[in-house]
């Protein structure tokens, strides 16, 4: 394993590492305005929320690397401090992108990367018509973690005020994540697109107490066809199948082939219910998979 000391490799090594490792990283779009009303628009990676209550946002815009001057959204939140955070999603990230570009200051982005700019309710910078959530907040601090190029600057910020496209709501007025087709950052150049395959979804076990990995069998644990998702899916039930269940599920003939192909030869046997029991886990059947490689036992 490469192992890396960040005293022991310059600064835009350690910073590629950094990027390509904790990713994906939501972007946010910041619109801010300097105090002679000049507008800027710039994308952060170094971004995400960090509370509900009160609902707290930070971004970082960092000191370049090359020259160590300040990012002109910095220096405008120290004259204004307000910024609109826009998301960005798969239809307007090559504009984004555009934006990125170093322009000098009193250039505006929107200008240039061909945004439509809408009056915010409760801040002075302007909201980005393009975007599908754009979050209007107040500058609450401004943390400074340096002063040499790479540094970054803690922008921590409290919305107070959401706008939400309602074209990416679902029919419990929730964000779909189909719909809003956000983009995420990753080192270099790459992105991700975070809708289509992309898109899975994990029980959470916040009401049930998942037994754990500890408490599954050896012969299942040990299996050379489970993954440790798999095993991860196994450990968050709350209770195994009771004999019944099990009993009732072989009576239902569901896997009677592979114990005829196989019931002579226990680790074959095992073998095969574990590929069983893997393909009714990648479709979320949690339950019937207990079930599968238990019956091993009941036969």
């Amino acid at each position: 394993m490469l192992t890396i000391n960040p005293k022991e490799v310059k600064v835009p090594v350690l910073h590629s590492y950094l990027l390509g490792a904790v990713a994906p990283r939501p972007i946010a779009f910041a619109s801010t305005i300097d105090k002679d009303g000049n507008p800027n628009l710039a994308p952060f990676s170094f971004f995400n929320v960090f509370s509900a209550n009160p609902p707290i946002a930070i971004f970082s815009p960092a000191l370049s690397g090359r020259t160590g001057e300040a990012k002109h959204t910095y220096l405008n939140i120290k004259e204004v401090p307000e910024v609109v955070i826009n998301v960005v999603n798969y239809n307007m990230v090559q504009q984004m992108s555009l934006a990125s570009t170093e322009y000098p200051k009193g250039v505006s982005e929107f200008t240039k990367a061909g945004f439509t700019p809408i009056a915010s309710e409760m801040v002075k910078p302007f909201r980005v018509k393009e975007s599908p959530a754009q979050l209007e907040c107040k500058v609450k601090e401004v943390i400074e973690l340096g002063t040499s190029g790479g540094a970054g600057n803690l922008i921590i910020c409290e919305v107070v005020l959401m706008h939400i496209d309602e074209n990416v709501l679902d029919a419990n007025q929730l964000i779909d994540p189909n719909k809003i087709d956000l983009v995420a950052r990753l080192g270099g150049n790459w992105y991700s697109r975070t809708n289509g395959k992309s898109l899975f979804e994990v029980a959470k076990p916040l009401q049930n107490l998942g037994i754990g990995v500890d408490v599954i069998p050896d012969y299942i644990r040990n299996s050379d066809v489970l993954t440790g998702n798999n095993l991860g899916q196994l450990g968050n039930i709350e209770k195994l199948p009771s004999e019944a269940d099990i009993l009732h599920y072989l009576n239902s003939g569901a896997i009677n082939e592979v114990f005829e192909v196989y019931g002579t030869d226990r680790k074959k046997l095992e073998h095969q219910l574990h590929h069983v029991a893997k393909g009714l886990l990648e479709n979320n059947k949690v339950d019937e998979a207990w079930k599968v490689l238990l019956s091993v036992n009941h036969k």
